[in-house]
Parts: structure tokens; C-alpha cells; sequence
């Protein structure tokens, strides 16, 4: 007779052979929001990975661009290829310590799930506006917890929540995730998008490799290739050198950390917040500012769902919400459609 009540199970009990001491095990999730049966096949995380997997808010990614660079190549970054660079990353880092592979994979599938359009554009534009600011991470969770599934949400489990609420943030005092997980991702993504966003910019004609800082690219690499590798090495070995050590936590070495930190900043002067981009920023803002506050201002032209959201926890809400889920097309075309005239044929 099999000992095991269904293939979850087995699953289960795999993990705690498999993983280390500090990984995070299914079976000891700290659970949903909303309590509900196990899955026979699935374990926990896995189920996590799969919902998000399949919400809307996921596929919609594919047409949310990562940096504001507008352009027809197919070869550019979305926020959709940036975040299957993260979960690759992380899954490479996660596995090597030891961790558990699906809840890295459900964390960072979702860890960008709450983009505006536009990129960074957008974050800043609803940051402005709204009147308790707007941040990503926040905003992704609240996708998941209270958007998806007609408001109902994904009642996903609190260790894949608090490793996308944690994932943001570059500074050393910044809160980090309580798995060893989502600690893993919050760096594969700074590792994926400051070395993605330099090949971007490259292919568009904004920056050479050799203009590159020659001190931090002798830390970290002369090419892309190079870089990802330095850092995920120095990632892993340095974080088991921290288990070992007794300090359990995720992190570079002090050397690399600041190398990739001083890449990040020379990105965000250079092309980030440089001048080459200025004017499609500003355009992109401009679009974003109207269209929010066409809906402000007109509430009743959102969708049914919006309107619930506007009724019940205030219009800025409703109108936030509804914004943040656009990807950069339907942004537009809304835009078009609300502000420049038809030709009307008599």
C-alpha cells in the first residue's frame, strides 16, 4: 500500500529531504487568507506559481514595456521577458543554496504583476497624483489579493505575498523578505534588469559598452553574459558563506554589492532619468495625467468592476486601479479615443 495520501505528499516529503535547513517548506506554509483544500497533486507554492501563471494581470505584462523606449523591435525587453530573466535568475540562485524552487518561481512571476504602463513613467505618474502615493510592490499585491478573479484574488499563501511586497528597494536598510526565497529574488531582479536595460539601450543606440564605468566593469565584467555570471556566482557563495557563518541572509559581497549599486545609479543618469529619454517620458506622463483624470472626473465611463471599486474605498481608488492594470497600448488607444477628434463624414 503506497504510504502517501496523494502525489502532494510525496512532493512534501522530497522537499525536506532535498532542501536545506533554511529552505522553505510547503508543508509548513504559514497559509491563505481564505482557508481552503489542499490540492492532491500540487503542493502549496506550486499551486501559487500556477495562478498567477494563468491570471489576466500576468499576460498583460507582455504589452507593458520595462524601459520607456518606444520602438517596434521585437528584441526589447517587456515587462514580461524581464520577468521570466528574474525567475530564471533566481531559480539558478535559489536551487545552488538549496531553497525552494517554486516558491521562487511564484514570487517572482508576480513581483511586477502591479506595473503601470510606461515603466517607471507610470509608477511616478500615480505616485504623484494619488493622494497615499503609489508603489509597484504594494500594488502588486493588492492585484493579487483583491483584483484578480472578479475581486475575489488569487488567495495565494503569505510567503509568496511577502517576498513581492519585498522584492523593491536597492538601499541596505530596506525590509526584506522573511524566506531566504524571496531575499533570492529581490536580488535576481536588480541583477536582471540593471544588465538587461544596459543591452536594451545598447541595441537602441543609447550607450556603448565601453562607455561603461572601466572601475565597475572590472568588478562585475566587460559584457552582459559576464556581469549575470559574476553576480550570481558571488550571490551564492556568498550567501552560503553567510549560512555558514550564522548569518542567515540572502546578499552580494560588499564589493560586488557596490559595483552593481554604482551600475544601477550611472543607468538611472545615463539613461533612466538621462536626457536622450526626456521627451518620450514627459509624453508618456502627459498621457497618464490625462487619462487618470478623465476618469476622476468621470467616473461612471470605467468598467462595472472599477465603479465598485470607486463606490466602495473612494474614486482615486477605482481610477488607480484601473489605470495601473492598462498595459501601454490600451493606454494609449483609451487616450486617443477620450482626446483627439474623429472625422466625421456628413
Amino acid at each position: 500500500m503506497n504510504r502517501f495520501n496523494s502525489i502532494r505528499e510525496k512532493l512534501e516529503n522530497n522537499e525536506k529531504n532535498l532542501l536545506s535547513q533554511y529552505g522553505s517548506l510547503s508543508m509548513n506554509s504559514k497559509g491563505r487568507e481564505r482557508p481552503e483544500e489542499k490540492d492532491s497533486i500540487r503542493t502549496d507554492f506550486m499551486l501559487d506559481r500556477d495562478r498567477i501563471l494563468h491570471s489576466k494581470s500576468f499576460r498583460r505584462l507582455k504589452h507593458k514595456t520595462q524601459v520607456y523606449i518606444k520602438t517596434w523591435g521585437d528584441h526589447y525587453r517587456t515587462r514580461l521577458t524581464h520577468t521570466l530573466e528574474v525567475s530564471q535568475i533566481a531559480r539558478t540562485i535559489g536551487k545552488s543554496i538549496g531553497l525552494n524552487e517554486d516558491l521562487i518561481e511564484a514570487i517572482a512571476l508576480g513581483h511586477d504583476i502591479g506595473h503601470v504602463a510606461f515603466a517607471h513613467n507610470g509608477e511616478e505618474v500615480l505616485n504623484e497624483l494619488l493622494p497615499k502615493g503609489f508603489r509597484h510592490n504594494e500594488n502588486s499585491v493588492r492585484v493579487l489579493r483583491k483584483i484578480e478573479n472578479l475581486g475575489k484574488g488569487l488567495n495565494l499563501t503569505e510567503e509568496v505575498l511577502d517576498g513581492i511586497m519585498h522584492h523593491s528597494g536597492f538601499s541596505k536598510g530596506s525590509v526584506k523578505a522573511f524566506t531566504l526565497e524571496g531575499q533570492v529574488v529581490r536580488y535576481s531582479d536588480k541583477i536582471a534588469y540593471v544588465n538587461h536595460d544596459i543591452d536594451d539601450s545598447i541595441r537602441a543606440g543609447l550607450l556603448k559598452e565601453e562607455e561603461l564605468p572601466s572601475n565597475l566593469v572590472e568588478v562585475l565584467g566587460n559584457s552582459r553574459r559576464s556581469r549575470i555570471d559574476t553576480l550570481v556566482k558571488d550571490c551564492i557563495y556568498n550567501t552560503l558563506n553567510n549560512i555558514d557563518s550564522g548569518r542567515i541572509e540572502v546578499s552580494l559581497s560588499p564589493e560586488v554589492e557596490n559595483a552593481l549599486s554604482e551600475l544601477r545609479a550611472f543607468m538611472f543618469e545615463r539613461i533612466y532619468k538621462g536626457p536622450t529619454l526626456k521627451i518620450e517620458r514627459d509624453k508618456a506622463k502627459f498621457v497618464l495625467r490625462q487619462v487618470y483624470n478623465y476618469f476622476l472626473n468621470n467616473p461612471d465611463k470605467m468598467p462595472e468592476f472599477y465603479k465598485e471599486i470607486a463606490f466602495e474605498e473612494g474614486v482615486h481608488q477605482g481610477v488607480a486601479d484601473y489605470i495601473s492594470g492598462m498595459s501601454d497600448d490600451y493606454c494609449l488607444l483609451l487616450f486617443n479615443d477620450i482626446y483627439v477628434p474623429k472625422l466625421v463624414i456628413y
